[in-house]
This record gives structure tokens, C-alpha cells and sequence, in this order.
């Protein structure tokens, strides 16, 4: 034991010296997730010898979790990921201070200001949108960030820091993929269109919310018209025989007509079926004879592939099971006074009836079937997570840590496991910011605003022109969209609450001149703190044009916004023109060179080079011209 009070782990005491381990120990540190990487990472951070540590998660353990996430075992099943970890983890240091949060990281508790208390924050998320988030608010509290994420065998560990390297968003991320609608309902062509249309489309209309279309592209246009209302009349149909599930027909009945009526319906379309084989519908009373004899309880083997029979029976079973959670009132989400299911892919009831309907739609149109496990994972989206990639990549985030809190960015990298290359572990230094960047590359103020009585009008009169001096092109939106821009002035009279700006959200202003624009503006918008006499507490940090009294104020800032840069081929010539069009300097500087100076050409320029009063260079000199860069030695 050292200093008393913490346990250094041996081998970290033989690379870093007591002062380093005593930043660690005083730090703050914030970890957002609490699955496959979160709870390596956690370990990792207490062994490491980090002192605080903040972890927040959202979601509850389930069964699938056990086999990647150690610090989970059967009996948390259902229990908040976040505090367990904590309760589990903290056995490995007593001395540390954990605390939990089982709560969203977009809650509005959770602002600038809190995030800006840390001294670093973990990424171990697999939802991009709370990614995004969590960056944001990153760069908002000007606080080092080290995102994290596996795929299979993949892993990347990225760090992050306002100003001088690339954010998440810098470059662009690839987004769930969505499937045209007509394809789904009419022409599948691979198994996961029939899983998609079973999870997505059949499920929903029939146990959950009708139209659970997150995976379906609606897109409606000339072309496809025709169809998409053919398919709104068949959801209308099927929400009559959801009325009917009490009976003992509603099984056949949406055997029938998902099966076999909408599908001899697609037969009759002849265009259809020019360049694909027609589908076949299928009988539910020969299935009923051919499946005579088979037991339900092949649902259990989920390696095999199922045959037709098999499936329609399992088909059959998962019905009778999910109608009988909805008219017993069984737990599912509740919808007014009623009780929807969703799917889950660890709710065995859910799952069953998505892998037997897709397997059934499968046999109609000559399609692979799939096994039970093999939907699971394509319905889930799941690439299958490897407990050894998870322990790895949160190995590579406390390597990382250790250079951000030594303040050593230029050691600090990109680092990639790839199984498939020639090294397991591949690096790349931190790349800057991306100029172009919506998040990062933006100037950045705060207000202060009273939400009941300051107006939009407010904002872009006394803030906007008056204090930023913006001029009349640009726009103003927020969460919910666009709130302003010349065109749209109907909204200066309301009041900023009933345009959704509160407290903790971000206002972003868009500069649309067409000559030398800033570049975008993102405002954090802070309460404003008045005393009884409704004086603004924070007079000594806001601008002086604005009024205290005022329901809005800008925070006082000597930084401008600046300018957006201009492409490299509209650059302004680093020269001043003479009378005869080309300065004596550039002149000189070409002649030097042996290049040809044509009047009129300002085609040649110079850089990071310097004169004295005699007009000798002092320095290497760079002229460019159409042909390249020419280095000219000041000897």
C-alpha cells in the first residue's frame, strides 16, 4: 500500500513515477456505458488506480449479457447495468469512489457544466445518436473524450480533444439500414428482407405498435404509389383480425391471409413477375395434415433450420403464447389503455414468431430458410460481440487516458485490432479537426435567457445583430428545426420556450451571406439568474451593450467568430497590385526564382519568406506557381 490510502498495481509502479499515479488517483473521470466494453474499462480504471469514476447507462442486464459483460451474473438479470457494475466492481478497490447512474446521458441534469467537472470522459456506447451527444457536449465543456466501439473481431479506440484533433463527427458515420418498403412487402429477394418484413411489419400490426417501420423506407413517389396504397389497405385488414384475436380462428386467420391470400394477390400482378419467379402461397390445411405429429417444442433447437412443416408449427405455437401475454394483461408497453409487444431478441415468444414467419414468407418466394439463431442475430442487428476484442479495446482506452492526462496529444493515437490484417493492433496518429465539420468547426458563445419572456425577436435583434453583429442573411434552429431565417419571421413575436430553447440546449446560427461568411454559431443556452430586483447575477461575465434587465444576455468574450476559409482556389493574392498590376516584391522574388513574370499574370506568390530593408531575403523563400513549389535557399 502507498500513501495510505490506495493500491498501486505492481507493474504500473515500474513505468510511472508517484506524482503521475497521484493525477490519476485525483481525477475525475466519466464513463458513459456499462456493457461489453464499460465493464472492462471500469475494471481497468480502478486497477489503474483512478479514484473517481462517474458511470451511466440506461439499460437493464439481460440474459445474452452474461457471456462478455464479467461483471454480471444470473441473478442482476433485469437489474440496472450502471449499478451493479458499480456494486460489483467496487470490490476490486474499496478506496475508490464510484458513482452510478441508471438514467439516459441526454437527461437535461446531465449538461455542459456537469460534463465539464471531469477530467476526462470514456465513450463505451453502441447507439450512434448518444455517441453524437455525448461528443457534443464534449466539445461544449471543452473536455477530452476517448470514444470506443467493437465490432466481431474489430475494435477502434479514438481520442478526441477540442481544438486540435478530429471529432466523431468529423467524418461521416454510416447509418441502419432501411429497406424500401415495396421490396419488403412484395418482392423479397435475400432472407433478411422476410426476417425484416416479419419483425417490422407483421409483429408490430399484429402484437405491437402498427407500423414499427425504423428498418422500412416509406418513400413514396410516381412509380410506387400504386403499391404503397395496396399495402395500407393490407395493414387495414390486418388490424381487423387483430380485433378478432380472442377467437380460435385469429391463427388461421392471419395464416390465410398473410400466406396465402395477399400473396395470390401479388400473383396476379404480371408485371411483377417478368424477370423473378412468381411465390407461391401456402395452405393451412396441408400444412395442418403434414405437420401432424410434430412436436412445439423444436423451437428450442435454434441451430437447426427448421422445415416447412416445423416452422408453420412453431408459427402456430408462438401465436397462441404472445395472444395469450396480450389478453392476460402480461407485461409489454403500454399504449393508452392497451398492452403492445415489442420485439426483443431475447424474448423467446417474440423471437419465435419472427423466425417462423420469415422461414414460411422464405418457402413462398424460393428463399433460403434460416435458423432460429442465425435470425436472431440478423434481427437484432447483432454482430456477434467477442469478450476478448471488448477486454483489448478497454486495455487501449487507459493506454490512451495515460497520455491525455500527461497532456502528450503528439504520442496519443489512433489505434485499430484487425484479426484480418498482417498486425492485430494497428495505429495512426490523431488527425485535426475537419474544417468542414458541423460540430466541431463552429465558433461556440453562451446566453443567458429568461424561457417565459425572452422572444425570438430577442435573440436576433439584441444578441445576433446588435451583439454579434450579423447582418441579414442567416438562419437560427435548434433541435426541432429551423426557428428563423429571413424568410421565416412569423416566429420573432413568440416566446423562446415555445420554440423549444430551454435550458442546457443548444441554438445553432447559420451565416448565409454570400461575401465572407463566419462560420456557424453554436449557442449553449443557460438559465438566466436574477435577484429579487431582476438584476442578472452574472453581470460581470455578460456584454455590456445588454441591458440587466433584460430577458436575455450575452456571456462577455473577447473571441471573434471568424470567418469561414475560402476554397484554395478562390484564395485573395498575398500580394498588393501596383499600377502596372504586379508588385515590385513579387518581382523580385520571381526573378530570383528564374521565372517569367508576365503583367497582368498574378499567378506566382509568395510564402513564409521575409525581407529586410535592402530587399535581401533573410530567409528560405517559396514561390508557387502553376507548375509547382520552388525552393529558393537565402544564402
Amino acid at each position: 500500500m502507498r500513501y495510505g490510502r490506495f493500491i498501486y498495481t505492481w507493474p504500473l509502479t515500474v513505468c510511472f513515477t508517484d506524482k503521475f499515479f497521484c493525477r490519476f488517483w485525483q481525477s475525475r473521470v466519466l464513463l458513459v456505458g456499462a456493457g461489453g466494453i464499460g465493464c472492462e474499462l471500469l475494471k481497468n480504471l480502478l486497477l489503474s488506480g483512478f479514484g473517481t469514476i462517474h458511470i451511466i447507462d440506461l439499460d437493464t442486464i439481460d440474459l445474452s449479457n452474461l457471456n462478455r459483460q464479467f461483471l454480471f451474473r444470473h441473478e442482476h438479470i433485469k437489474k440496472p447495468k450502471a449499478l451493479v457494475a458499480k456494486e460489483v466492481a467496487q470490490k476490486f478497490r474499496p478506496q475508490s469512489t464510484i458513482e452510478a447512474y441508471h438514467a439516459n446521458i441526454k437527461e437535461s441534469r446531465f449538461n455542459v457544466d456537469w460534463f465539464a467537472s471531469f477530467d476526462l470522459v470514456f465513450n463505451a456506447l453502441d447507439n450512434l445518436d448518444a455517441r453524437r451527444h455525448v461528443n457534443r457536449m464534449c466539445l461544449a465543456a471543452n473536455v477530452p473524450l476517448i470514444e470506443s466501439g467493437t465490432t466481431g473481431y474489430n475494435g477502434q479506440v479514438q481520442v478526441i480533444k477540442k481544438g486540435r484533433t478530429e471529432c466523431y463527427d468529423c467524418t461521416n458515420k454510416p447509418v441502419p439500414k432501411s429497406f424500401p418498403v415495396c421490396t419488403i412487402r412484395s418482392t423479397p429477394s435475400q432472407p433478411i428482407h422476410c426476417i425484416v418484413w416479419a419483425k417490422s411489419y407483421l409483429f408490430p400490426e399484429l402484437f405491437g405498435t402498427s407500423e414499427d417501420d425504423v428498418e422500412l423506407d416509406h418513400t413514396e413517389d410516381a412509380e410506387n404509389a400504386g403499391e404503397i396504397e395496396n399495402l395500407r389497405q393490407e395493414a387495414k385488414a390486418l388490424k381487423e383480425i387483430r380485433n378478432s384475436m380472442p377467437s380460435d380462428e385469429f391463427t388461421e386467420k392471419v395464416f390465410e391471409k398473410v400466406f396465402h391470400k395477399d400473396i395470390v394477390r401479388l400473383q396476379a400482378v404480371e408485371e411483377m413477375w417478368k424477370s423473378r419467379p412468381k411465390p407461391n402461397p401456402l395452405s393451412y390445411s396441408s400444412l395442418s395434415e403434414e405437420s401432424k405429429g410434430i412436436d412445439a417444442g423444436i423451437c428450442s433447437d435454434d441451430q437447426k433450420v427448421w422445415t416447412v412443416a416445423q416452422n408453420f408449427v412453431v408459427f402456430k405455437d408462438s401465436i397462441v403464447r404472445l395472444k395469450k401475454r396480450l389478453l392476460d394483461g402480461q407485461p409489454g408497453t403500454q399504449d393508452g389503455d392497451k398492452i403492445m409487444l415489442s420485439f426483443d431478441k431475447d424474448d423467446v415468444d417474440t423471437l419465435d414468431f419472427v423466425a417462423s414467419s420469415s422461414n414460411l414468407r422464405a418457402a413462398i418466394f424460393g428463399l433460403e430458410a434460416k435458423s432460429k439463431f442465425d435470425i436472431k442475430q440478423m434481427a437484432g442487428n447483432i454482430i456477434p460481440a467477442i469478450a476478448t476484442t471488448n477486454a483489448m479495446t478497454a486495455a487501449l482506452c487507459v493506454l490512451q487516458a495515460f497520455k491525455v492526462l500527461k497532456n502528450d496529444y503528439d504520442s496519443a493515437k489512433m489505434v485499430f485490432l484487425e484479426r484480418s490484417g498482417a498486425r492485430a493492433i494497428n495505429t495512426d496518429s490523431l488527425k485535426p479537426p475537419n474544417p468542414d465539420c458541423a460540430v466541431c468547426a463552429v465558433a461556440q458563445r453562451k446566453i443567458f435567457i429568461n424561457p417565459e419572456s425572452a422572444t425570438l425577436n430577442d435573440l436576433v435583434e439584441k444578441v445576433l445583430r446588435l451583439e454579434l453583429g450579423y447582418g441579414e442573411e442567416f438562419s437560427v434552429s435548434n433541435q426541432i428545426g429551423t426557428i428563423y431565417d429571413p424568410d421565416l419571421e412569423d416566429n420573432l413575436p413568440k416566446k423562446l420556450s415555445e420554440l423549444g430553447v430551454e435550458k442546457d440546449s443548444f441554438i445553432t446560427v447559420v451565416d448565409e451571406e454570400d461575401d465572407n461568411p463566419r462560420v456557424n454559431l453554436e449557442i449553449l443556452v443557460s438559465e438566466r439568474l436574477v435577484d429579487q430586483n431582476n438584476t442578472l447575477l452574472y453581470q460581470q461575465l455578460t456584454s455590456t451593450r445588454t441591458d440587466d434587465k433584460s430577458p436575455i444576455s450575452l456571456e462577455a468574450s473577447d473571441a471573434d467568430i471568424p470567418r469561414k476559409p475560402k476554397p484554395a482556389g478562390e484564395q485573395e493574392p498575398s500580394v498588393t497590385a501596383q499600377e502596372n498590376g504586379i508588385s515590385g516584391k513579387l518581382k523580385r522574388t520571381a526573378d530570383e526564382a528564374g521565372l517569367e513574370v508576365v503583367e497582368g499574370q498574378p499567378a506566382k506568390k509568395i510564402a513564409n519568406g521575409t525581407e529586410d530593408c535592402n530587399n535581401t531575403p533573410t530567409n528560405p523563400i517559396i514561390v508557387e506557381d502553376d507548375t509547382g513549389t520552388i525552393l529558393i535557399d537565402a544564402d
